[in-house]
């Protein structure tokens, strides 16, 4: 998993700091609703059930349905404000979800992330 980290942030670096020059696509997977990915690598690179990394947009009243994760999950906030069961998150927050963890994250305000996934995440 720590290689991990310095990969997806070297893909960031690579993508150009600026979100307004990614690509980002509806991330519409596991209930999530008003979410938008540019991805940085993923099972296609990985393999099937591999980790994945991205930079996730959430727009303003973007919501995700409660999900457990097999692996750990990763969120560093780069913009924004998510919120979690664990309270607000603002912008250089960094959170570390364990396997087995279980949250619904949502964005009131809109929030850009970068976000590793170890493993897929299932809908509880």
């Amino acid at each position: 998993m720590a290689a991990l980290l310095p990969e997806a942030l070297i893909r960031v670096n690579e993508a150009g700091a600026d979100a307004q020059t990614l690509d980002f696509a509806p991330l519409t997977a596991d209930g999530r609703c008003g979410v938008e990915m540019h991805q940085l690598y993923g099972p296609q690179e990985t393999g099937e059930g591999g980790p994945a990394a991205g930079v996730v947009r959430y727009r303003p009243g973007a919501r995700t349905q409660a999900h457990r994760h097999g692996g750990f999950e990763i969120i560093y906030v780069l913009d924004g404000h998510l919120q979690t069961d664990a309270g607000d998150h603002q912008a250089g927050s960094l959170l570390c979800m364990e396997p087995g963890s279980v949250h619904a994250p949502r964005s009131d305000g809109g929030a850009l992330l970068l976000v590793i996934w170890e493993q897929a995440v299932h809908l509880v």
